[in-house]
């Protein structure tokens, strides 16, 4: 792992990354026209929680090793741009990362880095508050470069931040499919509620998969699966899908502090069960608005999102 005085040394002041922005507000680029050319049927789903502590981060990660297993090409997309930790979660240490790209020293492609099973995976920087709010500068370098990578991608897996925050609400609009992490405390129910309502009446968004994290048992997981229904069919005008659960497992804990992956060395314990069940039910399913690519409508719209 880095150590907290190297991010010290290699993190610019807030002045240069001010700079930095100015200069993305007068250079915004279109896609490359020989990107235009590409055709991609890259599946795209945000991973996302109204609260923190619910173990999304994990689930992503271990849900990207499962879908790579089944034959996959995964790319995980550390979206907690300010925060990030994904990579910390995998044992890796990247030498570039989203603030190379937003300062321009490097192309989203050129810090993309290998994971367990050839995930690829697109880590953040970590404690540059700066990052925690997108400008459209920024927004259009990064989807400009994620465009580039779309063509040899089947499933890209957005980590979102938690909560309602600007950044949240952008990469979830971004998403074909959104996946709800939710763990059985009454907090998380709340503020899953919370956030779906915001994505429903601010931003068109109608259609829900819910995955229940941390779950002693299946009916525990159905219940709190009831419970936001009843909550979403009175108040919201959604459609809420119970996607899975993933049941709470020592293995987990244990795997976290190895800086592995729980669906990697302990492959037949209960959570890694649940990892495989969710994949093989993504694997096998195809959402409504499946195809993109850059002469898609669908990527089109995203690209174009990033420079509003």
């Amino acid at each position: 792992m880095i150590g907290e005085s190297n991010i010290k040394a290699k993190r610019p002041s807030n002045k240069v990354i001010s700079l930095t922005r100015k200069r993305l507000e007068k250079k915004i680029v279109p896609v490359q026209e020989k990107n235009r050319n590409v055709q991609s049927n890259t599946r795209v789903i945000a991973i996302t929680s109204g609260k923190g502590g619910v173990g999304k981060t994990n689930i992503v990660a271990n849900l990207g090793f499962a879908l790579s297993k089944l034959g996959n090409k995964v790319l995980l997309l550390d979206a907690d741009l300010a925060l990030g930790n994904l990579d910390v979660l995998l044992g890796l240490a990247p030498r570039h990362n989203f603030l190379d790209v937003i300062m321009g020293s490097m192309t989203v492609p050129g810090i993309t880095v290998e994971g367990p099973a050839n995930m690829k995976i697109l880590p953040a920087s970590s404690g540059v508050q700066e990052l925690s709010q997108l400008t459209k500068g920024i927004k259009a370098r990064i989807f400009t470069g994620l465009d580039s990578l779309m063509h040899s991608i089947d499933i890209l897996l957005i980590d979102t931040p938690s909560g309602i925050s600007s950044n949240v609400i952008y990469f979830n609009k971004s998403a074909q499919e959104i996946i709800v992490v939710i763990s059985p405390e009454p907090t998380s129910m709340t503020d899953a509620y919370a956030l779906m309502k915001v994505l429903s009446l601010r931003y068109s968004k109608s259609d829900f998969k819910i995955l229940v994290n941390m779950a002693m048992n299946g009916d525990e997981a159905h219940g709190v699966f009831r419970k936001i229904k009843q909550l979403s069919d009175r108040f919201l005008n959604v459609s809420i899908e119970y996607i899975g659960h993933i049941l709470f497992d020592e293995n987990v804990i244990k795997s976290v502090k190895l800086q592995k992956l729980v669906t990697d060395i302990y492959p037949d314990s209960a959570g890694s069960r649940c990892f495989a069940a969710l994949a093989n039910k993504i694997h096998t399913t195809t959402p409504a608005c499946f195809s993109m690519g850059s002469n898609n409508p669908f990527w089109e719209q995203v690209l174009q999102n990033s420079l509003e």
